[in-house]
């Protein structure tokens, strides 16, 4: 029976990696959705219309065990030359077994929904380097990471820059981010605000003619309040990249990322489980309609 598995994803991996190959590239490349947990500077032309389907992961925190797995259905339009509207909808499932501060819980819920606006402001074909500056919205019910209920609010602010380095072959990505978020959780009443900043950068070669292989490194610090107050803690994540342009309609990202380093306040130690998480992995799929 193990034999028949083994055969079984095989066969899957190589119809997704030899399936793309089929199709046609245009020249150069489209980074709207090419990245993982990054964002690229392309935002797709007036009158686009796409859903998207993400799913991600986020695994280990110490303790027994900890889950925790975010899905959301996005819609995605472009009214008006380089200015792109993102609205979604999220449901959650956590499992949480033995994680320090944390409560014990096996749970599914609708999360809350979320507003992503983007404005490119240079275009790479045009200019030096593509810049784009982009606003993500969101207001919950449960905690991403605890599972706690309560009204959380956050915003993610990203300048995301990008540039082809060799001509459709490679290309390069920086974003820099930051987070503030409040919470009211329900269960005492509790409030809290942090913030969060980071940069990131990713690269992606051109493997076959649809699809591109690489990797993300991205630094992320914590702090209390959300002007940057105590410092709580920070992690740097590496991971693989990959995309394939399934059809000319249809397209698939997926990525993964360990934590290689961090550092909790007035800890030592070599990552941060208090702050984030030791594995992150997200998959995304997107059609044009």
């Amino acid at each position: 029976m193990g034999g028949r598995a083994c055969k079984f994803w095989t066969v899957i991996v190589c119809a997704i990696v030899l399936a793309p190959a089929r199709t046609s590239a245009e020249a150069g490349f489209d980074t709207e959705h090419i990245f993982g947990f990054m964002i690229g500077t392309d935002v797709g032309n007036v009158g686009e219309r796409e859903f998207q389907s993400q799913t991600t992961g986020r695994f280990g925190k110490g303790g027994v065990a900890y889950r925790a797995l975010a899905h959301e259905a996005e819609i995605e339009v472009v009214p008006l030359p380089n200015f792109r509207i993102e609205v979604g909808g999220s449901a959650s499932l956590h499992d949480i077994t033995g994680v320090p501060d944390f409560d014990d819980r096996r749970q599914f819920n609708f999360q809350g929904v979320s507003l992503d606006l983007r404005y490119r402001l240079l275009d790479r074909e045009r200019a030096p380097f593509g810049l784009t500056i982009a606003a993500e919205l969101h207001g919950d019910r449960i905690d991403e990471t605890s599972g706690a209920k309560g009204r959380m609010y956050g915003t993610e602010l990203t300048l995301a820059f990008d540039r082809e380095l060799i001509p459709n072959f490679a290309i390069g990505a920086l974003n820099l981010i930051y987070q503030p978020e409040w919470a009211r959780f329900e269960i005492g009443g509790a409030s809290e605000k942090s913030s969060t900043i980071g940069a990131a950068f990713a690269g992606l070669v051109r493997v076959r003619p649809n699809v591109l292989l690489g990797g993300e490194i991205r630094y992320f610090r914590q702090y209390e309040g959300i002007g940057l107050g105590e410092f709580s803690g920070q992690a740097l994540f590496v991971g693989p990249t990959a995309y394939f342009q399934l059809s000319e309609r249809s397209r698939l990202t997926m990525t993964w990322s360990m934590q290689a380093w961090g550092r909790p306040a007035g800890s030592g130690g070599n990552l941060d489980l208090v702050n984030f998480e030791r594995h992150q992995a997200r998959l995304v799929f997107g059609v044009n309609f």
